[in-house]
């Protein structure tokens, strides 16, 4: 098919119709790299998007030192125990102010969670590892790294299913998915990515770092739940008084996440408050209970950086609405619970 739509292309009748050309296109780039994933049933997915119940398996990547809600969101998941074994954390790229480039980020994020679990006084062996160093620039071109290699190993020898809790620019999860297709009968990938399926653009911070990536995620048919920014995740604001109530003199870790916030904001304090979104796909495992979710459709995300909609695709899940309070609350008091003992 693909090598007739191709000829289609570039026929000189259809290429004088804009529109019949853009559709060409669209069913070329979308059909032609689909099939190169493993098929799986909608029995088999359906089940594997039932929310987790018990004590999961899963691994955290995380672009940690983007700004700060990552660092909350992997103190979260270290200080869970009863609800998930954390396997591994793998650091992923990002490039914003505070980087000059992917692979700079990504090292700021490497640093960044060492740093995390020496002020958990966690010291753990084989547990941390380097992402990607740039973003995807196509589709059938992975990005070989240590946290790529370790995913499809963890992935392809766990006995249930490994939950992927990923918090930045999917790059790391969809290359492992580009070089080994066989893990998406093996994970559930939860991402903090995208904007409602409602809203004019899809356009996020994790969503627009790397569009291709991002493009994986929908369309391999891997097992996803996403959990947008907005109007989802946007909930999740706190406050400068909030963070020093509950988490000053909380140990190294509560004063060091104090700092951080309190840091971060060089505006007006006047009425400030900062979303702590990453926290969200932590909470998901822990409870998705304090989540409203549905079954849908997995969207096109379009060149533009726009949803579109087929109703033959695959199921996955997406987060309509989170219990901000009960999340807040959940990681305050094992914040302080882990201090004192």
């Amino acid at each position: 098919m693909k090598k007739n739509l191709t000829r289609l292309a570039f026929h000189p009748t259809i290429r004088k119709s804009s529109a019949v050309l853009g559709l060409v296109l669209f069913f070329l780039v979308f059909d032609g790299f689909s099939q190169n994933y493993p098929g799986l049933t909608d029995q088999f997915r359906l089940s594997q998007l039932e929310p987790p119940q018990g004590k999961v398996q899963v691994v955290i990547d995380t672009d940690t030192y983007n700004e700060i809600d990552d660092q909350f969101a992997v103190v979260y998941g270290l200080l869970s125990p009863d609800q998930m074994e954390v396997k591994a954390i793998y650091a992923a790229p990002y490039l914003n102010n505070r980087s000059v480039s992917p692979k700079d980020g990504m090292e700021k994020s490497f640093e960044e969670i060492e740093r995390l679990l020496d002020k958990l006084a966690m010291k753990r062996e084989n547990y941390v590892y380097r992402g990607s160093d740039a973003f995807l620039e196509s589709l059938d071109k992975p990005i070989e790294s240590p946290a790529a290699k370790d995913l499809i190993s963890k992935a392809m020898n766990s006995e249930g299913p490994l939950y992927v809790l990923t918090l930045g620019a999917p790059t790391n999860v969809a290359s492992a998915i580009l070089l080994e297709p066989e893990i998406i009968h093996k994970i559930v990938v939860v991402w903090l990515g995208g904007k409602g399926l409602n809203w004019k653009t899809a356009t996020e911070f994790n969503l627009m770092q790397d569009p291709i990536a991002s493009q994986i995620l929908f369309d391999s048919g891997v097992p996803l739940i996403q959990i947008p920014t907005q109007p989802v995740t946007s909930h999740l604001a706190t406050t400068v008084a909030e963070i020093e109530t509950y988490l000053k003199g909380k140990g190294e870790i509560g004063d060091y996440l104090v700092e951080i916030f309190n840091d971060y904001n060089k505006g007006d304090p006047f009425g400030w408050s900062k979303v702590i979104w990453d926290i969200s796909a932590i909470a998901y495992v822990i409870n998705p209970g304090w989540f409203n979710t549905e079954i849908r459709s997995s969207p096109l995300l379009t060149d533009q950086l726009t949803y579109s909609f087929d109703n033959t695709r695959h199921l996955y899940r997406v987060a309509t609405y989170l219990n901000r309070d009960r999340i807040f609350g959940d990681m305050f008091k094992k914040i302080q619970q882990y201090t004192m003992e």
